[in-house]
């Protein structure tokens, strides 16, 4: 998925803050953090720059997008092209970071309705394929759904 930056950001809705439903254990579908996304107007080079700094090693590398991981496959990072990357100007907030969440499912149907009644919207303009599904936190971050 090639991002174009801020350009697919939806508008927050309520600024009102209410309280995230109790659920039960039983009731929570199992949800954990599959990858770390960044985006970069230079994937192979920011890909190269982490793989070095972690002591990982490249796992794939497609147009758009490359893996790097730490060998065992408990634990990656993705590099994904940005059309219109603006580095950020952390920590003044002109240009704000660029980073999403991949979260693995195991039912992305009851995970998506799940992650929709917690506050999560499906963003308007965002990708959606058989294995992933793109939404916004309450606060508008995006972050995946992928089975």
């Amino acid at each position: 998925m090639t991002s174009t930056s801020d350009t697919n950001a939806a508008t927050v809705g309520s600024t009102t803050s209410e309280p995230i439903p109790a659920t039960s254990a039983s009731a929570r579908p199992r949800i954990s953090i599959e990858t770390v996304v960044l985006d970069t107007d230079d994937p192979p080079l920011l890909a190269e720059f982490y793989a070095a700094l972690l002591g990982w090693q490249i796992e794939s590398t497609e147009e758009d997008w490359i893996t790097i991981g730490d060998g065992s496959g408990a634990a990656r990072m993705d590099f994904q092209l940005a059309l219109n990357h603006k580095p950020p100007t952390w920590p003044d907030n002109a240009v704000p970071q660029q980073l999403h969440l991949d979260l693995d499912v195991d039912d992305l149907d009851k995970a998506a309705a799940y992650a929709e009644s917690i506050g999560a919207r499906r963003a308007a303009s965002g990708d959606h394929a058989p294995d992933f599904i793109v939404f916004l936190d309450p606060s508008g971050h995006p972050f995946c759904l992928c089975s």
